[in-house]
């Protein structure tokens, strides 16, 4: 049997974890050959390949990134997209596709899947927006860069008494916001979920410069205040559709600012937060998330997506992870506002 594995969307750390765990169950225990696409979708869409044994994914585990490339390009959106990688997947004799990615990705996976190409997903993404599964991989990472980021933003905000904003990635998703915020003692965390007030937000911060300590403000790159209160400019669409985000941070600095007298500054981590060294909890997610994404090819379970449920790793139904954004619950919210101001 011929496998073939593709990354696709954007980078994250664990990624290269869960082609070496696929890869060395696959060869060892099932006698399997592989394939790698380069380039997440386009490499399926034009026949791009790489080789892909054991041999390739020897010391890769510790790497960010992944080995096979990445992009957001989208088959559905390519005239003849579906047609053109069944024959390409058929030409190459490959048997089955494993797809690791995020929403998009296995937006794609699922519509292949119903099309007859037999595919198993593995959930991917800092955002740990995908549905169906408690945790992706790569979120784990993020957060902890972000966390480091912001106890560094501490020690400066206090020494020379200003409004320091952190802004984080997550897109529609505060998870990361959330958990960074909560992790590094923020005094403000803004997330998509919840439209913030722009005069509350003024309020906390001087409550904070009261206390003669500087305030920190973590904020969602979409996160964005209710309704008229300040100018929100949008950007241009990717492949998939979604808006191109972030400069929240900028206009919160300049009406911060404008609005208490103090300086106001903001760090915007973006593309830090996906790459490097994966921490060990994303190591082993991803790993556990290879072993079992071979083990339901093997199976002949496809269209599903394995998935973190507890402690367990299951099997959960493409259309399942796929049709609606796991966002930040108000009440897990509520829990981080005790700490505001």
């Amino acid at each position: 049997m011929r496998v073939g594995v593709l990354t696709g969307g954007g980078d994250c750390p664990g990624l290269n974890a869960v082609i070496r765990a696929v890869v060395r169950k696959g060869v060892q225990v099932y006698g399997y050959e592989f394939v790698g696409f380069r380039a997440g979708w386009r490499g399926p869409l034009e026949g791009d390949t790489i080789a892909l044994d054991v041999q390739a994914v020897r010391g890769i585990l510790p790497r960010g990134g992944t080995i096979l490339g990445s992009s957001r390009t989208n088959p559905l959106k390519v005239e003849g997209g579906i047609e053109r990688i069944k024959d390409n997947l058929a030409g190459l004799g490959v048997d089955a596709l494993i797809a690791i990615g995020g929403e998009d990705t296995l937006g794609v996976a699922r519509e292949l899947h119903a099309n007859g190409v037999n595919v198993v997903g593995v959930p991917k993404t800092i955002d740990n927006d995908l549905n169906a599964t408690d945790y992706t991989f790569g979120f784990d990472t993020a957060v902890n860069i972000a966390m480091e980021a912001i106890d560094r933003l501490h020690t400066t905000a206090e020494s020379h008494h200003r409004a320091l904003i952190c802004e984080v990635m997550g897109r529609h998703a505060g998870w990361i916001a959330l958990h960074a915020g909560m992790a590094a003692g923020a005094n403000v965390i803004l997330i998509p979920e919840k439209p913030f007030d722009i005069d509350k937000v003024v309020e906390y911060v001087e409550s904070r410069f009261k206390t003669r300590y500087a305030p920190i403000i973590v904020v969602a790159e979409g996160a964005h205040p209710v309704e008229g209160q300040m100018e929100v400019q949008t950007g241009e669409l990717d492949a998939f559709g979604h808006v191109r985000l972030g400069g929240i941070g900028q206009r919160l600095a300049d009406e911060i600012e404008k609005r208490t007298g103090k300086e106001a500054r903001c760090t915007v981590l973006g593309h830090i937060q996906r790459g490097g060294t994966p921490s060990a909890y994303d190591r082993v997610l991803a790993t556990r998330f290879g072993l079992n994404a071979i083990d339901a090819v093997h199976d002949g379970d496809y269209g599903k997506m394995v998935a973190l449920s507890g402690t367990d790793i299951v099997r959960v139904e493409l259309s399942a992870a796929t049709e609606t954004l796991k966002t930040v619950p108000i009440e897990r919210y509520a829990e981080a506002e005790i700490f505001f101001g």
